[in-house]
């Protein structure tokens, strides 16, 4: 019975440890999967900030090939969102986070599994806007005057985005534990969100 009683404290405490780690890794998945969906749909949309700028348009011999960063006078970079100080424009945020509703409009509202074309926040519900940023920087690719504007390089990543843990949250241990940002970056297509 002594025995009993100093090991069953022993045991229940590994037993929660692996279910708070077991859920810790679960929301790890799902934010990596989230970034990945918002890294391939960021890649085919309209910017989330300006990159018409006259930095972005510098160069002045149509069809010639476009460098890549860093080029003369000029870094050919973008960011936008959570930590970057700049805002990102929201439309194009929130398609990126809440995705597509069923009526073609875009969503403003995390409801995983509905709508035409789905949002980060389906992987992940708990992500929103201001967890959010993404960086456009000039991959080289294609050529000045290209009508569809320069390739970019789209990096989607989060911030501040913490861990939700069941026991040990709710006892406040570990409340402060931010999920790994795991950045995913793709090369742009044609930056256009005319089609789903």
């Amino acid at each position: 019975m002594m025995e009993g009683i100093i090991v069953l404290p022993v045991v229940i405490l590994v037993f929660a440890v692996m279910i708070e780690f077991g859920f810790a890794v679960f929301q790890w998945n799902q934010t990596v999967k989230a970034l990945q969906l918002g890294a391939r749909v960021a890649v085919v949309s309209d910017p989330l900030v300006d990159t018409t700028s006259a930095q972005w348009t510098a160069l002045t011999n149509p069809g010639t090939a476009v460098p890549g960063d860093p080029f003369p006078d000029s870094t050919v970079s973008a960011s936008c969102g959570a930590g970057t100080g700049v805002a990102c424009q929201s439309a194009e945020l929130n398609r990126l986070i809440y995705g597509v509703a069923a009526d073609g409009s875009i969503d403003t509202v995390c409801a995983p599994g509905l709508g035409l074309m789905p949002g980060m926040c389906d992987f992940n519900t708990k992500l929103r806007p201001e967890h959010v940023w993404v960086s456009y920087q000039r991959s080289g690719l294609g050529y000045v005057g290209r009508p569809l504007g320069p390739v970019l390089t789209v990096t989607v990543g989060t911030n501040g985005l913490g861990f939700e843990l069941p026991f040990l949250g709710a006892l406040g241990v570990f409340n402060f534990m931010s999920i790994p940002a795991h950045p995913v970056t793709v090369t742009s297509e044609d930056l256009s969100s005319t089609s789903l």
